[in-house]
């Protein structure tokens, strides 16, 4: 398959200006995210210097086949990052740059960066196994186990159901109004009966591993699988100088006293994450949603205390009594 690259039609500098614009104006700046539509860009041009290290798309194109008879990991992982033409780029690192400022700024760098390796993954595999039970089960021999495939949009589709998958408000899908939360599953139907030529089992196995993720997380107690390994990695490498901290009396001052401020331990409520607004079990100790920790002063805002009592009612109280 031969796609004819290094002569921008237009596109490109449209979607270099409209990045720029929208890093300009917001107050983060998402580095993983601008690393994403970049290194799609360059893959997708393939400039001579780098010829050597980025492949031909001949021989990174998705088919579950030959992953499967060759062992291929270089299609399983790279077809992702490559395109078939200047549109179907430009318009996948549109809908990159919308998801990514909102994911990344609310999850942090290492979390956003973790959950798309696990979405990559998850997305690609279902892929795998869902072409390799058509054609097993049902003889389906169309097919897409022997179908080519390239492209971003198996991973937006999963970033779309993670993005969605709190919301009680509705959104605009190709003029249909729908609830955001099943945005993704009309956005499928809708492009495959308006589209021709995309893949419907990679956008299909996009919404199944979002889908898989948050349940992961779930039950992860809202931490990302790969983001824990790094986590625990972290805390080896840290090991040595805690010992040596605690060896030599190197501790920080702390504040004790009697009795408790607030409520402790079962009697926790709840508490809103001030990065995605998701609202959590007292129980837990970093948001369901995007892992941000309750520990941070800014981050935990209890809505009842033990008592049921708001805290507007609480320091109405506590005014009355203490003359403060």
């Amino acid at each position: 398959m031969e796609v004819r690259r290094g002569v921008s039609r237009g596109m490109l500098p449209l979607l270099a200006l409209h990045t720029f614009t929208e890093y300009y104006r917001s107050n983060t700046k998402p580095p993983v995210t601008a690393a994403l539509i970049a290194s799609n860009t360059v893959i997708y041009l393939r400039p001579s210097f780098l010829r050597h290290l980025i492949p031909p798309i001949d021989e990174v194109l998705f088919n579950p086949h030959l992953i499967l008879k060759n062992k291929d990991l270089k299609r399983f992982f790279l077809s992702a990052f490559y395109h078939l033409g200047e549109p179907h780029l430009v318009f996948n690192m549109f809908s990159l740059l919308w998801k990514g400022l909102l994911l990344e700024s609310s999850m942090g760098s290492l979390q956003f960066a973790t959950m798309i390796a696990s979405l990559l993954a998850l997305s690609q595999s279902i892929t795998l196994v869902l072409s390799k039970s058509l054609l097993v089960f049902f003889d389906y021999h169309r097919s897409y186990y022997f179908e080519y495939a390239a492209g971003f949009s198996g991973v937006l589709f999963a970033m779309k159901v993670v993005l969605n998958s709190q919301s009680d408000d509705y959104t605009n899908v190709y003029g249909v109004l729908v609830p955001s939360r099943y945005a993704a599953w009309a956005e499928l139907i809708l492009i495959q009966l308006f589209v021709p030529n995309v893949s419907f089992l990679g956008h299909l196995s996009g919404i199944l591993a979002g889908l898989v993720y948050l349940r992961f997380r779930r039950n992860f107690l809202g931490s990302n699988p790969l983001n824990s390994i790094v986590r625990g990695f972290n805390s080896v490498l840290n090991w040595p100088v805690k010992f040596f901290r605690h060896l030599f009396g190197l501790r920080r001052g702390s504040i004790t006293g009697r009795g408790t401020v607030g409520r402790t331990g079962r009697n926790a409520a709840y508490w809103r994450c001030q990065a995605c607004t998701y609202d959590n079990s007292g129980l837990m100790n970093v948001c369901e949603m995007c892992g941000g920790s309750s520990s941070d002063e800014m981050n935990r805002r209890d809505y009842y205390d033990s008592d049921g009592l708001s805290l507007d009612e609480l320091r109405r109280r506590r005014i009355e009594r203490f003359g403060r």
